[in-house]
């Protein structure tokens, strides 16, 4: 199986899609060779219960369309990562989401936020230790995402680029087996290279974060390859199962090679 690597499959995703009615399943003509790229010829098995995803029909904001993917390992083999794909987007593979050998939970949940530059089915895939594939699938209707400008002063945006607000707390027992969450937003423009610059009119160059690697102590909790599908002002949340003294880590880097850092302490600790 080929890697999920983040690839600006640009050409064949601008194949022509029609947009389903609500009477409609909708049919993606590009996903078969997505699949083909991204997947070689592995199965995928769907709607099994490995991986479920969260994402609103219609999006009240294409450029910050909110994501929820929730894992549980099989009594096989625990998932190692998750590839979230937005079909019509420019850059299809919107991020890579890989998981520490260790959390102390069979399940874990992250939440994001994607661009989605037409209707297009967003597509969760999980891969467990074994190396077979899970999926879930949701339609969302929202267009524009990809070239949409960014909500701030782009000068703004970049003098405060890297900033990190990090929060980590203990969820309440109902929640369980997810018994701890971390919220981190990293201040970044994540310039997607299809929106225009105001002052020279053309294109303004893609710069965004690439990287993210979150750690409790010296163990890993999660790593994030991304692309420019990921809205402005990375935000993710992570619910795990494994909670400690040891104060949480962040490291990103962004594709111009930047590299921004920023940690948040234990409740109490």
């Amino acid at each position: 199986m080929k890697s999920a690597h983040i690839s600006l499959i640009v050409a064949a995703a601008m194949m022509a899609f029609s947009a389903p009615t609500q009477a409609e399943a909708p049919v993606s003509d590009i996903w078969p060779s997505l699949r083909a790229e991204i997947f070689n010829t592995a199965a995928i098995a769907e709607n099994n219960g490995v991986v479920m995803l969260q994402a609103p029909e219609r999006a009240e904001d294409a450029a910050l369309v909110p994501i929820t993917v929730r894992v549980k390992d099989t009594p096989q083999s625990p998932v190692r990562k998750v590839t979230i794909i937005i079909d019509e987007n420019p850059s299809p593979v919107a991020a890579v989401i890989s998981f520490g050998d260790d959390t102390a939970s069979t399940e874990r949940a992250v939440a994001t936020r994607v661009r989605v530059d037409r209707y297009s089915s967003i597509r969760a895939i999980a891969e467990t230790a074994d190396g077979k594939l899970h999926m879930a699938v949701r339609f969302v209707k929202a267009s524009g995402g990809c070239s949409a400008p960014a909500s701030k002063d782009a000068e703004i945006a970049l003098r405060d680029i890297g900033k990190m607000q990090i929060a980590t707390r203990r969820l309440d027992a109902s929640a369980a087996p997810l018994v701890a969450e971390t919220k981190i937003m990293v201040r970044h423009p994540n310039f997607s290279g299809l929106q225009i610059d105001d002052v020279t009119r053309g294109y303004r160059p893609a710069h965004f974060l690439h990287n993210l690697e979150v750690r409790q102590g010296s163990r890993l909790l999660m790593s994030v390859e991304a692309g420019i599908s990921i809205s402005e002002n990375p935000h993710f949340v992570l619910a795990y199962g494994a909670v400690n003294a040891e104060p949480v880590t962040v490291t990103a880097r962004d594709s111009e090679g930047a590299e921004f850092k920023g940690r948040a302490d234990q409740p109490g600790s």
